[in-house]
């Protein structure tokens, strides 16, 4: 899809008419705006990047008071599920990114000092995997994130997750599996059940670390100096 007219007019129009998906659990019917995040850079989503809404400016401001740093960048939110599960298999579309040249330097540095990397949603974590180099760095610019991301996954940047809550045969809780093996996610979907979390958009988040690989007794530990979170700041 391509669109004609410079920016503003653009954005405008998309403000006029746009529609975002609409969710059977949300009674009321959305405007636009309800699916913008607190920290959304370009007003442009019709399919919210749930896990932003967990985050605020007060919350960053905490955040750097503690050591964590916040990088932004830009991804085409895609859903994890259609409600068909026939159409389900096809997910996740690819989705185009945009990786900015601050990004790449604030995250590569921090790999380097030994610190940990927390993505905020999955789709995040699937445009940084997607534009890591073979010897771990990445790269800046636009790119498009292909596949799924499972337990088979080898993560090369992501430490842990930020995210909403997720339901067993969904794409995004397939992507859940790279971080934490099945025993762990059985509790957790059992945990959803019994307090009643919610799932999808505007609902629960849940932070999760990846496993650590194993390591020698006499293999010295790393020390972690800073983290580092990346967010979707545009979509």
């Amino acid at each position: 899809m391509r669109f004609f007219g410079d920016r503003s007019t653009v954005f405008a129009g998309l403000a006029r008419y746009g529609r975002p998906i609409q969710y059977a659990h949300e009674p009321e019917p959305l405007a636009l705006w309800d699916v913008w995040t607190k920290i959304a850079a370009d007003p442009i989503a019709f399919e919210p990047p749930s896990a932003g809404f967990a985050l605020d400016w007060r919350t960053q401001s905490v955040w750097r008071q503690r050591g964590v740093g916040f990088t932004t960048l830009t991804h085409a939110a895609g859903i994890s599920s259609t409600g068909d599960p026939t159409l389900d298999l096809r997910l996740p579309l690819d989705e185009p990114y945009f990786i900015p040249r601050h990004t790449v330097s604030a995250i590569n540095h921090v790999k380097t000092k030994g610190g940990r990397v927390v993505a905020v949603g999955t789709t995040v974590v699937r445009a940084l995997e997607s534009a890591t180099n073979a010897d771990g760095s990445l790269r800046v610019g636009n790119g498009v994130a292909k596949g799924r991301i499972g337990r088979d996954t080898r993560m090369r940047t992501v430490d842990a997750i930020l995210t909403g809550v997720h339901r067993r045969g969904e794409s995004h809780f397939e992507l859940l599996e790279a971080f934490v093996d099945d025993p762990v996610l059985a509790k957790i979907s059992e945990a959803f059940i019994k307090h009643g979390y919610r799932p999808h958009e505007f609902g629960d988040s849940m932070l999760i670390e990846r496993r650590a690989p194993q390591v020698s007794a006499k293999s010295p530990l790393p020390v972690v100096e800073r983290r580092i979170t990346a967010s979707n700041s545009g979509d």
